[in-house]
Formats: structure tokens, sequence, C-alpha cells
């Protein structure tokens, strides 16, 4: 079982396109990426974040909620799109080339 000896420091990151908050917490191994948000308490600054369909990460790497945290990872939270990749390409395409066209 793990104790207090054993907590190591994780970084929780949200970011907004105008702004970012970090909040540094201390966990105990075990720990998952989906407790380290709690724990964190980035709610408290961002209330409309939904913890049940949160997609979480690491380092660009998306995790699981129930994945288990290791010393010198941290914990992004991904906004959710606001438009389709897919989409946006096809558009930038299109543009592109009635630019080229006209």
């Amino acid at each position: 079982m793990p104790n207090e000896h054993d907590k190591f420091a994780v970084d929780v990151i949200y970011a907004q396109s105008d702004k970012q908050k970090i909040i540094t917490i201390n966990v105990t191994p075990e720990t998952t990426f989906i407790e380290a948000v709690r724990q964190s308490q980035m709610q408290a600054f961002y209330p409309d974040l939904d913890l049940d369909t949160v997609k979480l990460g690491t380092y660009s790497r998306l995790a699981k909620h129930d994945e288990i945290l290791q010393p010198g990872m941290r914990v992004e939270i991904y906004r959710p799109l606001i438009a389709d990749p897919k989409d946006a390409r096809r558009r930038r395409a299109e543009r592109a080339k009635a630019d080229k066209d006209a």
C-alpha cells in the first residue's frame, strides 16, 4: 500500500485560447489521470469542465481516465474541438484552389 513518502509531483494543465492554468499536486502511486484532475480542483476555475467526458493526455498523447500516472508525467486536459479537423482542412484546400484559379 502506498504511503506519504511515495508521493510525487504532477502538473495538471488546462489551456484555453487566451490563458492556461497549471496546478501542481502531489499524488501517490496508483493515482489515475482522472483522480489527479479531481485532486487538482481544476473545476473550481473552469466549472464547465465535464469530468465524465473530458479528454485527457500527457505530452500530447491521449490517456484513458483510469490510466495510472507515473513520475515525470503531467496531466493535460484537452478542450473540445471547435471545428472538425477534416472539415477545416477541406475548407482550406477549397479556398486555396479558388485563390489559385482566380
